[in-house]
């Protein structure tokens, strides 16, 4: 059975449906990230083994088998250093340490902009209808009904009876490169002009604006701000202001939403109130997200 080397340091949030855990460490030398996948096992949900869904268990390492190319990709950029070592039980992959440059959201943002036009062929397992997949997954456990108890009900049960219609309008928006989970955590690098990012286990294709709108989520600036630096590095002809404002719009109200019922449902059976839990700090955080999406949850609306 895999084990962690003694003297790994574990990293928070390294855990996840195929994440066994992500270390840090220095092998000859060079300090190192450490990243285990679990090989998918018989009751483990269909999709893992899905090349084409955000979820597939193992694209971190195709990413690098391929060689896709993403170290010297514009606007994003992986760590050069990766390597991949396959068992029967999963994969670990080793990459180099990339430290924090304290980018700030709008640098970001146009790297995402630049990174939107990167060509990255047409591979099976690249992700592809993330937002979509999401959805469904939201459907599966009931959709939002713990927001029916706040004082959102009525918007969130109007942008829901919509999610379709709204998933529809992002199919028909160009289609462009996307990291897939741009949290300002996962792009902590600098090289040059470009963003040195993490975990790409979810890159793919998807609606342009759609990594922009799942940044928001995190970023300290606002929604116009960000949205001037990642039309600023998107390619010329690529898309329009609307195109993209509308897709960083959709796909951040309805993460917003999606998240927030999640941190509210896992509280909502203790005792008291559910407005009395809106400060646990495992739900402050994504009601101070989605309280940060109410102008663009007004434009989805109005």
């Amino acid at each position: 059975m895999w084990q962690p080397e003694p003297g790994w340091h574990p990293l928070p949030g390294g855990t996840g449906t195929s994440t066994v855990g992500v270390w840090r460490t220095v092998l000859g030398g060079r300090p190192v990230a450490v990243k285990r996948l679990a090989r998918p096992t018989p009751g483990d949900p269909a999709e893992l083994s899905e090349p084409g869904h955000f979820a597939y268990w193992r694209r971190s390492a195709d990413v690098v088998i391929s060689r896709l190319g993403l170290e010297s990709t514009p606007g994003l950029r992986a760590p050069v250093l990766t390597s991949v070592e396959e068992d029967g039980e999963g994969i670990t992959l080793v990459q180099d340490w990339v430290e924090d440059a304290a980018n700030s959201g709008l640098f970001c943002a146009v790297a995402l902009g630049r990174f939107a036009g990167a060509e990255l062929g047409d591979h099976a397992w690249l992700a592809r209808n993330q937002l979509r997949d999401r959805m469904v997954r939201v459907e599966r456990r009931g959709g939002w009904p713990t927001l029916a108890r706040t004082t959102v009900a009525d918007v969130a049960d109007h942008l829901w009876r919509r999610r379709t219609a709204l998933l529809d309008e992002l199919d028909e928006l160009p289609q462009v490169a996307q990291h897939g989970d741009p949290a300002p955590v996962n792009l902590p690098g600098r090289h040059g002009d470009d963003v040195v990012a993490i975990d790409w286990s979810s890159v793919g294709h998807g609606a342009v604006g759609h990594d922009l709108g799942l940044f928001m989520l995190g970023a300290r600036e606002e929604f116009e701000p960000l949205l001037d630096a990642y039309l600023l590095g998107l390619p010329a002809g690529l898309a329009t202001r609307d195109q993209a404002a509308q897709g960083a719009r959709v796909s951040a109200v309805l993460t917003a939403l999606s998240r927030a019922e999640w941190a509210l449902s896992r509280v909502a059976g203790g005792e008291g109130a559910l407005a009395g839990k809106y400060r646990h700090p495992a739900v402050a955080p994504y009601l101070r997200s989605l309280q940060r999406q109410f102008p663009q949850i007004e434009a989805l609306v109005g």
